[in-house]
């Protein structure tokens, strides 16, 4: 299903768009639903930081360098 979306615009703006050869209704189209991608992502990309903030614990200070340590003299040990 679609719905109709109005848009006023200069004039000028028009006349210039149609004297490049740009297809006006194609380019909101297009403009639109990547402004809507954009949003949505945003919007999950928001709710899914705060989950990882409510459920993901930092870990101890000095961690990372015991692991790559770990991970290191590992290596050398094969």
């Amino acid at each position: 299903m679609s719905e109709v979306v109005s848009v006023r615009i200069k004039k000028e703006t028009k006349e210039a768009l149609e004297r490049n050869g740009v297809d006006i209704s194609l380019a909101t189209r297009a403009y639109l639903e990547k402004l809507a991608w954009k949003s949505t992502s945003k919007k999950n990309l928001r709710e899914l930081h705060k989950l990882i903030e409510r459920k993901v614990k930092p870990s101890q200070k000095g961690f990372s360098a015991k692991s790559i340590r770990e991970d290191r003299d590992d290596v050398h040990r094969v």
